[in-house]
């Protein structure tokens, strides 16, 4: 049998380490759920602009406004999957009910109709989406805890998110068509038409796909003991805080989600200003051809994140983790650069040029950080005793949705400074054209180069990953049996009752 030995230089999966077909498809189409609701909200939320006329810094306020519920919910669904335990496991029937609530509630947000005034369609948007985001929650975090916990080796880690970010990257290949599908004057009266319809398909994608998970996927540590702990609400409250502090000042994990935020942060506000820039500047108001285009883009920069992602699976068994991720990030600056060559009027689809070089950021981030997530929860074991994915995994991810927050925030309110003023049309003035350029460009590039200098000291490398591994690996062990002794000395001493009874 193949062993991973600790000091070698690569190391080989064992066999009893793998994660079987069926179950990497399984979870992989959580994957797929998972990011088609971050890439089709961010595709579909411009309706609220362009089709019902709401202020751009309203529109990125309200998909601000539930992060703040994030910050609470997030770590609180992490913390009760890794506390409860039922018949079904710990992550299996949260997932079960959250993916349901997500897609039912997704498929509410968007049932908007024109006649309205511009509060009336903030609060209405800001309520279903916080519903839906509670209960998207409950299917995410714990479907991102099972993926951090199917597995205890270091490559196979990377090879399961791999796979999950491999067939979750379709629904970025699809999402850029969005705004064409609500936009097809053939099929619906209007994009806010459109967007009606579209959101129950994609509702009732989430709710069927998200199931999937809950049903056919084992979980590893299902029958783990409850941590020790006093009982009543004040100690499962100190306790979760406890966790949330725990999590906070463990320093490599901290230096992945400053890494994440940064990279995800940049990428979307990017991709809130390419609409704008190429539906403005590049063709000048034509909504139907900047469509096309952007569409276009989208697709192409998705297809190729999925080389990119097959690549960086390969090249991390090679050269870690840590060099892999610093070369792609480094390769999609190069793209973004090429991108003010690429908003040209005179050619547009120039633009593609810088496609396959942007494919880079997102193609190797998650899946690379979210397998060096995964080496975090070991070194928390170590130090703590204790199995946490359910925190850090919340954690995490609520770094990624704070981003999006963020950059929904800022990307309406800087297009507000440009000088945007969607009155004008095609009319936009040269500063306005100009500045949406620049931000466009230049932020994704210095929020990369930020997160390359946090990850060139991340410690956790191959050899360090094997190393505590196999220190936890036979703590585990000598629980286990200390377990046991007790558990027979408990029996004997009860036989020795009954017998002088």
């Amino acid at each position: 049998m193949e062993q991973a030995t600790v000091g070698a230089k690569h190391h080989i999966t064992a066999l009893q380490d793998r994660v079987p077909i069926f179950q990497k498809a399984i979870y992989s189409i959580g994957g797929l759920v998972n990011s088609l609701q971050a890439a089709a909200i961010g595709a579909m939320v411009i309706v609220l602009n362009i089709g019902l006329g709401m202020n751009p810094a309203l529109v990125g306020l309200v998909g601000a406004l539930p992060r703040i519920m994030d910050a609470i919910s997030d770590p609180l669904t992490g913390y009760i999957s890794d506390n409860i335990r039922t018949r079904w496991g710990r992550r299996r029937p949260i997932i079960f009910f959250g993916a349901i609530l997500g897609g039912i509630f997704y498929a509410l947000m968007f049932q908007l109709y024109k006649g309205h005034s511009e509060i009336f369609y903030f609060w209405y948007f800001a309520g279903f989406q916080a519903l839906y985001f509670l209960g998207f929650t409950c299917f995410s975090i714990p479907w991102i805890a099972l993926g951090y916990e199917m597995t205890p080796d270091y490559h196979e880690r990377t090879r399961l998110q791999g796979a999950s970010n491999f067939l979750g990257q379709f629904a970025w290949v699809i999402a850029p068509w969005f705004f064409k599908i609500m936009d097809n004057k053939s099929m619906f009266t209007d994009i806010i038409h459109g967007a009606r319809i579209l959101s129950i398909v994609l509702g009732a994608f989430i709710v069927v796909g998200g199931i999937l998970p809950a049903i056919f996927i084992k979980e590893r540590f299902a029958d783990i003991p409850k941590p020790k702990r006093g009982k009543g609400h004040w100690n499962i409250t100190k306790d979760f805080f406890r966790g949330f502090a725990i999590a906070f000042k463990c320093r490599p994990f901290v230096k992945l989600c400053a890494a994440t935020f940064l990279i995800f942060n940049g990428f979307m506000l990017a991709s809130a200003f390419s609409a704008y820039v190429i539906f403005f500047y590049v063709y000048g108001g034509d909504y139907s051809k900047g469509g096309t285009l952007l569409g276009w883009f989208g697709s192409i920069t998705s297809a190729c994140t999925l080389c990119v992602i097959f690549l960086a699976t390969w090249l991390s068994t090679k050269i870690g983790k840590r060099n892999t991720f610093l070369i792609t990030i480094s390769i999609s600056i190069i793209g973004y650069a090429l991108k003010w060559i690429g908003y040209n009027p005179n050619h547009p689809y120039l633009l593609l040029i810088a496609a396959p070089f942007i494919a880079f950021g997102l193609g190797s981030l998650f899946t690379l950080v979210s397998s060096m997530v995964a080496d975090v929860c070991d070194y928390d074991e170590l130090i703590t005793d204790t199995r946490r994915e359910g925190m850090f995994g919340a954690i995490y991810w609520w770094m990624v949705k704070l981003g999006l927050a963020i950059s929904s925030l800022i990307s309406g309110i800087l297009l507000n400074v440009t000088g945007f003023n969607i009155a004008l049309g095609a009319n936009q003035t040269p500063q306005a054209l100009l500045y949406m350029r620049l931000f466009d460009i230049g932020i994704p590039i210095v929020t990369s180069l930020a997160a390359i200098f946090i990850i060139m000291t991340f410690g956790i490398t191959e050899a360090k990953a094997f190393e505590i591994r196999a220190q936890v690996e036979r703590r585990r062990g000598e629980r286990r049996a200390e377990e046991r002794r007790l558990e027979e000395e408990r029996r004997g001493a009860q036989r020795r009752h009954q017998d002088q009874g």
